[in-house]
């Protein structure tokens, strides 16, 4: 795509939520405090949709059993992060990083073989039945999440942040908290791999022709099955950093959460536009901040506000924000 046939438009949406939510609220410092929190909020729900968003347009197939891999990589970094307190009871950022790098690696090796295991068995004998993949990736959420219990036990369980992550960062008198600074840049780090994977390797290259036009693939000797199962299992690990990033926002974890998220994961791709990673990241940080603003200025509306969002969008694309796929 050229950059003068590029759709800008949807990019405006969210400095414009924002700007809309600044009157509102009133002050400019709580603004900006509600505004950071609903960019870190959104990053997170961008690395956890970004891989279902390319399951369903390379692959067409609708996984509502994604949020067990979510839940997955959360416990996996309770038990990392519990075995090395030493580490992240340390005032050190580095000493922190030491401890908290390798507990989203772990949860990512973990989700993504788990992922090789549900496409396997799971997936791949419902493909191109849309109604009983939602039956059965649905019932392979609920056994994983059975599992998780038998494993840690169903009790809720905390996941504090480590000390040099925790506290927050005055500017002027607007509150921004540290871990969703680090979240913001996490997102954005995650973001860029993935367009510079789609737009500058083969393996890219195949998918985003596939996500477009899969048969064509196909036609030409590439073999997509392989790609579908690679899709499946690097979505299923970017679940699995999310579940550790989500786990440290609300600083515990509990086996429902994967279903918890699962909501706001597929309202992210249907406005983002299915198979697009760049509508995906938009469409986190709308309702990331409009979960934010809504809870701040009228509560009892966050709670169906993302969908009011969804419903506008959708008025006025109902493809999404951008559209890829050939469905």
């Amino acid at each position: 795509m050229k950059a003068l046939d590029f759709d800008y438009k949807p990019l405006l949406l969210v400095p414009v939520l924002a700007l809309l939510a600044l009157p509102l609220i009133g002050s400019g410092s709580t603004w900006i405090t509600l505004t950071v929190a609903g960019l870190a909020m959104g990053m997170i729900i961008f690395i956890i949709a970004s891989g279902l968003t390319l399951v369903f347009g390379l692959m067409d197939v609708l996984n509502f059993g994604h949020g067990v891999f979510i839940a997955l990589g959360a416990f996996v970094a309770t038990s990392v992060l519990g075995g090395m307190s030493g580490w992240t009871g340390s005032t050190e950022l580095w000493r922190n990083l030491v401890a908290v790098l390798p507990a989203m690696l772990a949860a990512m090796l973990v989700a993504g073989a788990v992922g090789v295991a549900f496409e396997r068995f799971i997936v791949r004998p419902v493909y191109g039945q849309h109604l009983k993949q939602i039956l059965i990736t649905m019932g392979g959420m609920i056994i994983g999440e059975e599992l998780i219990k038998v494993i840690w036990g169903p009790a809720q369980i905390p996941l504090p942040l480590p000390a040099a992550m925790q506290g927050s960062w005055l500017l002027g008198e607007a509150v921004i908290e540290k871990y969703r600074v680090l979240a913001v840049i996490v997102g954005v780090l995650v973001f860029a791999a993935l367009i510079w994977t789609l737009a500058r390797t083969k393996v890219g290259l195949l998918i985003r022709a596939g996500v477009q036009d899969r048969e064509m693939v196909e036609s030409l000797g590439y073999r997509i099955r392989r790609l579908f199962v690679g899709v499946f299992v690097a979505g299923s690990a970017l679940a699995g950093l999310g579940g550790v990033m989500w786990g440290l926002y609300q600083q515990s974890v509990v086996p429902q959460m994967g279903a918890q998220v699962n909501i706001l994961i597929f309202i992210v791709i249907i406005i983002g536009g299915l198979g697009s990673t760049t509508g995906a990241l938009i469409g986190a940080l709308l309702v990331g901040l409009m979960a934010n603003y809504t809870g701040f200025l009228v509560p009892k509306v966050a709670l169906f506000s993302n969908i009011a969002l969804m419903v506008a969008v959708l008025l006025w694309r109902p493809q999404g924000l951008y559209t890829v796929t050939n469905r």
